[in-house]
């Protein structure tokens, strides 16, 4: 029986093995992440501030995976790319940036809660 541990056989994926990092974490800048209503009980998250060395596409489909909704990725003229989720995902997507070291506790700010 040959090692295959070495090769990388059976290692899980990690969607965010080639974002760069300096010191474990992405971003230094404040990561909002907000609630909008739509019409009834509909709502959506949305998640701005995130770095640009941050692979936009790759944690969007994590987060669609992870949480279960749909998302997608706008362009808005003042907030620059913005990650928008449906329901009310707020503490999912913080707990998951902490979780993956993708921005550090002190810089997440969660509005309405």
């Amino acid at each position: 029986m040959s090692d295959l541990t070495g090769i990388g056989v059976n290692k899980p994926f990690d969607p965010f093995a080639d974002a760069e990092t300096d010191s474990g974490v992405v971003t230094k800048n404040l990561v909002h992440i907000r609630l909008q209503m739509r019409s009834g009980r509909k709502s959506l998250t949305t998640i701005q501030g995130l770095s640009d060395k941050i692979d936009l596409h790759k944690v969007t489909k994590a987060f669609k995976k992870e949480f279960c909704c749909n998302g997608s990725i706008v362009e808005d003229k003042e907030l620059g790319r913005v990650i928008q989720l449906q329901g009310d995902q707020r503490e999912n997507v913080r707990r998951f940036l902490i979780e993956e070291e993708l921005a550090d506790k002190d810089n997440i700010k969660v509005h309405g809660m």
